[in-house]
């Protein structure tokens, strides 16, 4: 019996596939652009599992990730925390649970209907 998976994986899967009497795990190793647009998926796949689950494992998970896409891209975290900063003194944060239900514009606004319709939106 042969289970497709086709997707990024922790360093140590098939090593501990491997261990398990019965079973053969077939990997390659992926260039930088296919590794970059696996991460990218790996980060949905976790930001998934932790919305289902709301269990700190998964939120360790979603963390590995993005850790990796830093190391991968050579971001500086210290960078990171000054934008993160930066947008929450310009913006806010999410501390007060305000929950926008609509906002009312007498022209039509094509940028911020194109953002609306974003697929991932819905």
């Amino acid at each position: 019996m042969i289970y497709t998976y086709n997707k990024l994986v922790r360093d140590k899967i098939p090593e501990e596939i491997n261990k398990m009497k019965g079973r053969k795990a077939k990997y390659r190793i992926m260039d930088d652009n296919e590794y970059t647009k696996e991460l990218n998926k790996k980060l949905l796949e976790e930001c998934h599992e932790f919305i289902e689950e709301n269990d700190i494992k998964e939120l360790a998970d979603v963390m590995e990730v993005i850790e990796t896409i830093v190391k991968l891209k050579n971001i500086n975290w210290e960078e990171v925390r000054k934008i993160q900063i930066e947008k929450r003194n310009k913006k806010g944060s999410f501390n007060k649970k305000i929950y926008l239900e609509y906002v009312e514009e007498d022209k039509r606004n094509i940028r911020e209907e194109k953002e609306l319709n974003k697929s991932w939106r819905k």
